[in-house]
């Protein structure tokens, strides 16, 4: 790659690697499209839109990537039965898992509301019929990945990675090969795969972690951390389905979301077995 560009953003660490040079309206313009996300959909600002909307319900407008975002999380929480929602920022909150990272639950597990019960999503924007903490974690940081490579791409460049901490989309001829870190050794991998254009995203249970049993990975449906499952990796055309897939991973049977979906997987349980669709681009490891 002739150029990389690394930076902070949504919370995370971000690197950008392309064939040609970024210029520096090109690298500020990186820096705002992730600006602008995070100012509209985060939970942990006080100034966010987001933020706003919790205080008090009602409606926010979105952008037409917004359009994007709402369909795909709606198909997620059909093909579900509600376990990914993004209703499921109040569970989230009551853990612990708040504005202030306090790491102190404040009640019980508890279920999200259901979805038709108090968020409406539309093409044009959402719409809360009471307050409500919402969190698009399930999909937000794979969707701004795809932001920042389409941008990218408009703009000429041809040999494109944009890497957020694991969760990454490419453009360009060939192949790399991705290992799949263990979720208990950063320092060695369950396998790798190899990506051509397109998405590979992961989610674990371990990164996020507080008290006994409590990480960020809520099934909505009830409230609690899922303990089956520790680590998923999904393969798809864009990042915002691949990281959508990876939380769906967690809550339900591959085979439902491959209704909807073309993807490949690999999945980790809590009793160290891995699972992977067949056939897959790569191999896990003995």
């Amino acid at each position: 790659m002739a150029d990389s560009f690394s930076f902070e953003a949504i919370g995370t660490a971000w690197r950008v690697d392309t064939g040609a040079i970024l210029t520096s309206g090109q690298r500020a313009r990186l820096l705002h499209l992730a600006e602008e996300y995070d100012a509209l959909y985060s939970r942990f600002r006080t100034d966010s839109r987001v933020t706003a909307l919790a205080a008090a319900g009602g409606s926010l407008p979105l952008p037409p990537h917004g359009a994007e975002l709402g369909r795909l999380l709606r198909t997620l929480y059909d093909l579900t039965d509600g376990g990914v929602s993004p209703l499921v920022g109040d569970p989230l909150t009551a853990l612990g898992y708040d504005v202030g990272y306090s790491l102190t639950p404040t009640r019980p597990p508890a279920p999200a509301r259901a979805w038709d019960d108090v968020l409406t999503w539309t093409d044009e924007g959402l719409t809360l019929q009471e307050p409500a903490i919402l969190d698009i974690g399930a999909a937000g940081k794979g969707q701004l990945v795809d932001l920042m490579l389409e941008y990218l791409s408009a703009e000429g460049h041809e040999d494109v990675i944009v890497d957020a901490s694991g969760d990454m989309r490419r453009a360009g001829e060939g192949t790399i090969t991705v290992a799949l870190e263990h979720p208990y050794d950063p320092s060695s991998a369950i396998g790798a795969v190899s990506l051509g254009t397109g998405a590979l995203c992961a989610s674990a249970s371990n990164r996020r972690v507080w008290g006994d049993g409590l990480h960020h990975v809520l099934d909505a449906r009830t409230g609690r951390s899922v303990d089956t499952v520790v680590a998923t990796w999904a393969l798809a055309a864009d990042a915002m389905t691949a990281d959508g897939l990876c939380t769906a991973l967690f809550l339900t049977d591959p085979t439902d979301l491959a209704e909807a979906f073309a993807f490949d997987y690999v999945l980790m349980y809590s009793d160290g077995r891995a699972r992977c669709s067949a056939p897959l681009a790569g191999a896990l490891f003995s």
